[in-house]
């Protein structure tokens, strides 16, 4: 009797010794990921649902997920976190931060942490238009997860109100600028009630650069990251349009206009055009109590958009284990399924191909064309802006186009500079 309670308690104490390891397996291997929510509708919501569906399949995987406001915000507390000694794991990041973190040491290569002929197919899988801001060095150092271009929305209402084909938006640079003419309607007294269009220039104003520049087949910097073209001959040209539009043209307010309120103006239909990211395409659709499409950018002398939006990214400061985590992680969330679901709840792109074979998306596209338009986009769509010191040089383009909208520089004054103090940044990575 004594032997049997005795090999009772011995197997009671295996099997909670047991239940203590499965437990402490369970919770082997923690994330904190850092991930920007600045565009676009219920993020977090999308993002948690995600992470949870993850987590339900990989019980040996806790994920924190902390929202950090915008992308510099992601950057500047991922980086804070690093040099702190609480280092996160991975996070979503600008896709054109990837100078920066190579200099700073402080991502590993996906080619050096893939193990399987599958993983390596799987770096592949993606669009290449998008994969040109997350490899240099013959490496790939950021995954497309959160990605954009810039689309045109516009409201069809507005053009059957001005004689207008809704069925036509413009096409080429000239056709926006003589249909926005049309656009913009005046009350009794001569105020503007709604303009033609509006291409914002704050927030991010070298990314809607960029399709101008694009669009006059001119691109912003060299595949290494380390020279500019701000002064070439068809910037100077794209930026000059950009502020005829406002102050010659009146097709749209002269000056500067809001990235964070150029939305709503558009939901309020306070414009009848606007270029925006196609992140922005689920709430829109939610919201616009009217009529809209979306198109293309319109052309000069080819159709042209950046790529935009943030990649994921894995910190070398993480044990072996904990990027093996991130990685699966990442693939998961990447997967053809995940990501037509992230396309469809949020507007941003399906950044592989077989998403759009999935049933789901495919679906989708069929029932709202509008969702394929940023897709088919790719084919004419270049790197966004990102160079090493890409911060300070962003900024010089940034000053150089928003003195240039308001009036205090000319186009060639105004780039001139900004292309000579980018020189002086740049030409010791040359």
């Amino acid at each position: 009797m004594f032997n049997t309670f005795k090999n009772y308690l011995a197997g009671a104490a295996l099997a909670i010794a047991m239940s203590g390891l499965a437990a402490q397996s369970a919770a082997a291997v923690e994330l904190t990921m850092y991930y920007p929510v600045a565009v676009g509708g219920p993020l977090t919501k999308v993002v948690d649902g995600l992470v949870a569906d993850f987590e339900k399949q990989n019980a040996d995987i806790k994920v924190n997920a902390i929202y950090a406001g915008n992308y510099n915000d992601a950057r500047i507390k991922a980086l804070a976190a690093l040099k702190s000694g609480k280092p996160a794991q991975l996070s979503v990041m600008f896709s054109i931060d990837i100078y920066e973190l190579i200099e700073q040491d402080a991502i590993v290569a996906f080619d050096d942490i893939v193990k399987s002929d599958a993983d390596r197919a799987w770096l592949k899988s993606f669009y290449p238009a998008l994969m040109e801001n997350g490899v240099t060095r013959n490496k790939t150092w950021g995954i497309p997860f959160q990605r954009s271009t810039i689309v045109m929305y516009y409201n069809k209402d507005a053009f059957r109100d001005a004689g207008l084909d809704p069925a036509k938006p413009p096409a080429t640079w000239a056709e926006l600028q003589s249909m926005g003419a049309k656009l913009v309607k005046k009350d009794s007294s001569g105020n503007v009630q709604r303009w033609g269009a509006m291409i914002p220039s704050t927030g991010y104003p070298y990314w809607m650069f960029g399709a101008l520049t694009m669009q006059n087949d001119q691109v912003l910097m060299n595949r290494d990251g380390n020279k500019t073209y701000f002064d070439a001959p068809a910037t100077v040209e794209a930026l000059q349009f950009w502020q005829d539009l406002g102050s010659k043209h009146k097709v749209m307010p002269a000056g500067t206009i809001e990235w964070g309120t150029l939305r709503q103006n558009f939901l309020d239909g306070k414009t009848a055009i606007m270029w925006h990211s196609t992140g922005n395409l689920t709430v829109v659709k939610k919201k616009a109590k009217f009529d809209f499409g979306v198109a293309m950018l319109p052309a000069s002398k080819r159709r042209g958009t950046p790529t935009g939006g943030g990649n994921f990214y894995i910190f070398k400061k993480s044990s072996p284990e904990q990027q093996q985590a991130a990685l699966k992680l990442i693939k998961f969330m990447t997967s053809p399924e995940r990501t037509a679901e992230w396309s469809i709840k949020t507007g941003y792109l399906g950044t592989r191909p077989d998403a759009y074979d999935t049933s789901k998306l495919m679906s989708y596209v069929k029932e709202f064309p509008p969702a394929a338009v940023a897709r088919d986009q790719l084919k004419f769509a270049t790197a966004e802006l990102s160079t090493y010191q890409t911060g300070r040089v962003r900024k010089l383009l940034d000053d150089a186009i928003q003195a240039t909208l308001v009036g205090t520089k000319t186009a060639g004054e105004a780039l001139g500079s900004a292309q000579k103090q980018s020189d002086g940044l740049l030409k010791r990575y040359r």
